[in-house]
């Protein structure tokens, strides 16, 4: 008799991905082979999306069941965090036992959830489901959402529609419907380099960069200061904030600043016009530029994006949120401040909730885990949600 594949278990699936260190900057092409070869052995066609500016990266996706619109999405993303100068009690792309949990870099963020939606596309290929399930794994999540929306674009090219997308970043398997935004730039401030003894004639990258920063945080205390709307309410904090995470510059403490560089940051709430909160920013470097000119017309601020990720919207009657909340009992509203590839399916027109086992608090840490508890409960979910596709 001619043998069939063998099904390998949620956990053997994790401890397999896991062991490729798919540290956003590295290839998480070995990565995506095995799990398209393992799709192959059970009869599922996996697609890849390779990335032509990085083709050392690639999206994968697929589809069983009927060749209809409606399916179920499985969303996760591939790559990690760095482990550089973290202290690691074990090796990071080992899984490790111990205490009831499972340790390793991407445990909880989130080969965990990744593995299990494997798992489950396998066991709906093998079951039968009348209602489609597709899996989407992403690229590059961990420095800024920028590999979902090509690949999200390539599967509606490529499978029947679908519909509801269940994005399992970690959130203790509760139903998240919100999340604020994020928009990243990087920002060049040129100066005019001079004696510091003739600072009036020079133009100091890092003191104009500094009317950055005063900005930034006069703007955060007004947004603090001010009544929240009902939906910023809901959040931690109740507001718009904005941030900058890393500033260098300068060459030495007698020269007025040739250059000066820092990373910026904006996450709006969800419903506020992200468009019109970049405009406000781009108007405030203008002003500073303007003034920096009519000392020295060289001088200037360069802006890059970075990355770009819109909120998610809590929506009426969503049909991930229902389905969600159907499977878990969960009727409580909880929103997070840490963005997901979730609004982009859903700028996409998708449905869209964020529901996945563990707790975002073990994300990117040292020692990184995931309770075994919470994983059971991610692959109990996934029975779950077999079994209402398996009726239709």
């Amino acid at each position: 008799m001619e043998s069939r594949p063998t099904r390998i278990t949620p956990l053997e699936l994790m401890t397999r991905l896991i062991s490729f260190p798919t540290v956003s900057s590295e290839t998480n092409l070995p990565l995506i082979d095995w799990v398209a070869g393992y799709l192959d052995d059970h009869g599922i066609v996996a697609h890849r999306w390779v990335d032509p500016v990085q083709p050392h990266k690639a999206a994968l996706f697929a589809h069983v069941g009927p060749l209809e619109p409606g399916a179920v999405v499985l969303s996760g993303h591939t790559d990690v965090v760095p482990v550089a100068g973290q202290d690691w009690q074990s090796d990071p792309f080992t899984v490790v036992e111990r205490g009831g949990r499972y340790y390793g870099r991407g445990t909880c963020d989130m080969k965990g959830f990744d593995a299990i939606a494997i798992w489950a596309l396998v066991e709906a290929q093998a079951r039968g489901v009348k209602r489609p399930l597709q899996l989407a794994l992403s690229f590059d999540e961990e420095i800024g959402c920028t590999g979902a929306p090509p690949m999200i674009a390539a599967m509606q090219q490529t499978l029947p529609g679908g519909r509801a997308v269940i994005v399992g970043e970690p959130s203790m398997m509760k139903a998240v419907t919100g999340h604020k935004g994020g928009h990243g730039y990087s920002v060049h401030v040129r100066g005019f380099e001079v004696h510091s003894s003739l600072l009036p004639s020079g133009v100091s990258a890092i003191l104009e960069a500094g009317r950055i920063l005063e900005w930034v945080n006069a703007t955060n205390a007004e947004l603090q200061a001010a009544e929240p709307t009902p939906v910023a309410a809901m959040f931690t904090p109740p507001f718009t904030t904005l941030h900058v995470g890393a500033i260098q510059g300068g060459t030495a403490h007698n020269i007025t600043a040739k250059d000066c560089r820092l990373e910026f940051e904006i996450r709006p709430v969800p419903g506020e016009d992200s468009g019109a909160w970049k405009q406000r920013f781009i108007d405030r470097l203008h002003e500073i530029e303007t003034g920096m000119r009519r000392i020295h017309p060289d001088c200037g601020i360069d802006v890059v994006p970075v990355f770009d990720v819109p909120g998610l919207r809590p929506e009426t009657d969503g049909e991930a949120e229902a389905l969600v909340r159907a499977i878990t009992g969960d009727n409580a509203a909880h929103v997070v401040s840490y963005g997901t590839e979730a609004g982009q399916f859903q700028d996409a027109g998708y449905s869209a909730v964020v529901c996945g086992p563990g707790d975002i608090a073990q994300a990117h840490q040292p020692n990184e885990y995931i309770e075994i508890a919470q994983f059971q409960a991610g692959v109990d979910f996934m029975e779950k949600l077999l079994a209402r596709l398996q009726q239709g």
